[in-house]
């Protein structure tokens, strides 16, 4: 009996350990990476957002980003910002449970969710519509916002996209286990932190693979609010849900009247682009897709060109998107960076940033 209390009374002594060590490491995260917007509540969900409008007349519509798994609005805002700011009403937005927005009661089920309340966020500043520029994960809720708020969605710029069922509909382990309500809840609180840390860089490596992860990524992208309990968890229920969403919305893909252009690599590490972006391409009637040779997971931040590119053309601006995408074809095809430790997906959505 004295080995089992002893035991006990050690076990508890070490979880207490790790909750420290992680509210500690939260607390630092959140002092280095303070919120750099404005904060609005809609559908009882406080969203972290900067709003940016133009000084003169605009050239383009308004545009909103909507970022994917594990990442945050600086993801998306820091590779356009400089070359769309002044040319267009711009919203960089937290999605529900990132970064320094709220989870709110009505996001945490499926991407409709998250849809219907940056839906709100867009009436409640006056924005009647926007084109919506997503990546990755962000592509499941842009796709769920042009189904559900038809008129919200002017255009579709879908990078790297995740959005159809997948072979196996697996995700990463730590993803399953930090979505369970009691497990979930005591793995975020104590070994989700180090354990990410532990992994943070070689993980956005991955993502980028093949080609070269930014130097600046991480810090710049403030990728350790992921860290943090509630965030991880968030993300985690997100991740694990999105196999059952996509099986109800990508039946549904058809509806989408707004043109959209499909923005994808063929090296792929962290979904299977022959599934989704290929998918998307062919299920939304007006789609036009975008392929890249040797163009990881990352094309916002290995190329911000075509992004900005697919924006204007959906701005009606006469944008020769094809041959763009040989000129940075050209410009990465002799990347191979973590080619031998990333392999391609067999599981999507397996790493930061997605």
């Amino acid at each position: 009996m004295n080995l089992l209390t002893a035991a006990a009374a050690f076990l508890i002594a070490l979880i207490l350990v790790f909750v420290g060590v992680t509210r500690v490491g939260a607390w630092l995260i959140e002092r280095r990476n303070p919120p750099i917007g404005t904060f609005t509540t809609v559908n009882e969900t406080r969203m972290h957002h900067l709003h940016l409008r133009p000084e003169g007349e605009a050239d383009l519509p308004p545009v909103l980003f909507i970022h994917g798994a594990s990442g945050n609005l600086l993801d998306q805002m820091i590779p356009v910002r400089g070359a769309l700011e002044g040319r267009a009403e711009l919203l960089f937005l937290d999605r529900p449970g990132h970064g320094w927005s709220e989870r709110g009661p009505g996001n945490n089920e499926t991407p409709f969710g998250q849809a219907a309340t940056i839906a709100a966020l867009m009436d409640e500043l006056d924005i009647e519509d926007a084109i919506i520029v997503a990546h990755s994960f962000g592509a499941a809720v842009a796709t769920s916002l042009a189904l559900d708020h038809p008129q919200k969605v002017r255009g579709l710029v879908l990078l790297a996209p995740a959005s159809h069922p997948w072979p196996g509909g697996e995700t990463s382990w730590y993803y399953d286990l930090a979505a369970r309500p009691l497990l979930g809840r005591l793995f975020v609180e104590t070994l989700a932190l180090p354990g990410a840390w532990s992994r943070m860089r070689g993980a956005s490596q991955c993502v980028f693979s093949p080609n070269a992860l930014s130097e600046t990524y991480i810090d710049e992208a403030a990728i350790q609010l992921l860290m943090r309990p509630a965030t991880f968890r968030a993300n985690a229920i997100d991740v694990a849900g999105l196999y059952a969403h996509a099986e109800i919305a990508a039946p549904r893909y058809g509806e989408i009247d707004a043109p959209t252009i499909v923005v994808s690599g063929d090296r792929d590490t962290v979904v299977f682009e022959e599934i989704h972006a290929a998918g998307l391409i062919r299920d939304i009637p007006r789609a036009e897709g975008v392929w890249v040779r040797n163009l990881g997971h990352k094309p916002d931040w290995v190329a911000p060109e075509l992004t900005v590119a697919a924006i204007e053309k959906l701005g009606g601006r006469d944008v020769d998107l094809q041959a763009l995408s040989l000129t940075v074809q050209d410009r990465i095809a002799g990347d191979a960076f973590n080619v031998e430790t990333c392999a391609d997906p067999g599981t999507p959505q397996a790493a930061p940033a997605t």
